[in-house]
């Protein structure tokens, strides 16, 4: 058995303004999820969720997207449209001949358009990655816990996809910084079986602590590398 990712939650000032933003560049609806807005994703896509709560300080960031292009003139056409509906350029010290576009959305969540011919990405689909900054042990972790083949694990960066295909979701940068606050980026998980108690000790099996349990048997969880996310049921 294993849990499936059904998305990464943000927390936002605004979670309707980020929500249409990216709507628009995903094309998909919106549809209400609790106390947040879910951009929910097929089966090879990850999903987008929205929630009520401070915008992380930039420092706090752990991960961000990775859009794909089949040509230039679509990666001129994506930067264009994001800018459009409330996107704006960011510096990251990225280097002009490196070729993606770095953006940051309504909400503060960075994300980059890849250029054409990105063979790591080849056939991802537009939703081509979420990249965190985070350990080897991290990426390991995640590929036992979501079942996913480790598609990637070169010079302690690694990187898992669904055996479906899609999106793929990576770990490596720099080393991590002292965690100071909740992450504002999350994953949502959720249990297809049924048995959330039988999942939440497996996760605690692979290397996950417990840091909370709710009266519906859905956990917060922290992995190894110390990231928050929630288990609930399906």
């Amino acid at each position: 058995m294993a849990v499936r990712l059904l998305a990464v939650t943000c927390d936002t000032d605004s979670p309707e303004r980020v929500a249409r933003f990216w709507s628009g560049m995903l094309r998909c609806d919106v549809v209400a999820d609790g106390d947040g807005l879910l951009l929910p994703g097929p089966p090879t896509q990850v999903g987008l969720r929205f929630v009520p709560g401070p915008a992380a300080a930039e420092h706090l960031h752990r991960l961000h997207l990775h859009l794909t292009s089949a040509s230039l003139a679509h990666q001129q056409d994506t930067v264009a449209s994001a800018l459009a509906i409330g996107a704006r350029h960011v510096d990251v010290g990225q280097r002009p001949e490196e070729g993606h576009v770095v953006l940051v959305d309504p909400g503060g969540n960075y994300f980059c358009v890849i250029e054409p011919g990105n063979g790591y990405l080849a056939g991802t689909g537009f939703f081509g990655e979420v990249a965190c900054v985070g350990t080897r042990d991290v990426g390991l972790f995640w590929s036992a816990a979501l079942n996913w083949p480790l598609v990637w694990d070169r010079d302690q960066e690694t990187a898992v996809q669904s055996p479906l295909g899609g999106t793929k979701v990576a770990w490596g940068g720099q080393p991590l910084a002292a965690k100071i606050a909740r992450s504002a980026q999350r994953f949502l998980l959720t249990a297809p079986g049924g048995d959330l108690r039988a999942e939440i000790d497996r996760l605690v099996s692979l290397g996950a602590a417990i840091v909370s349990i709710g009266g519906d048997g859905s956990a917060e969880l922290v992995d190894v590398d110390g990231n928050e996310f929630l288990l609930r049921p399906a």
